[in-house]
């Protein structure tokens, strides 16, 4: 069985988010090292922001069932971006029989998105 999850963000939307509430807002959506990662780019934040929403969707959860910092986007290079799931995302993932996740990224001048599809194990029980 596949699940997906999909969502896009305007850009402009997250530079007025970080222009409010800057270092709070960072550190309670992403980990250490998406931070790294981004140095503070506007498009790269918004993509992952994104993924962790498709990735809450794929799951069923919502914002409210995991924690934003429990999906991580991490990403090696020369390699597409993978998702790991940590605390609260990985047990539930456990709980769903989820196999594998696949994840798309993309951002243009004005918006980011993320695709994501899951697989499940078709004998667990949901």
């Amino acid at each position: 069985m596949l699940t997906v999850g999909v969502d896009i963000l305007e850009l402009w939307r997250l530079k007025g988010v970080l222009e409010r509430w800057g270092p709070s807002f960072l550190n309670r959506i992403y980990t250490p090292d998406e931070l790294a990662y981004c140095r503070g780019r506007i498009p790269q934040l918004a993509a992952r922001f994104a993924a962790k929403e498709a990735v809450m969707k794929a799951l069923g959860t919502g914002t409210r069932g995991v924690g934003w910092r429990d999906i991580e986007v991490t990403r090696k290079r020369g390699q597409a971006p993978q998702i790991t799931l940590h605390n609260r995302a990985s047990a539930w993932a456990v709980r769903i029989g989820m196999t594998q996740v696949a994840i798309s990224l993309s951002h243009s001048r004005d918006y980011a998105v993320a695709s994501v599809v899951m697989s499940l194990d078709e004998n667990s029980h949901h």
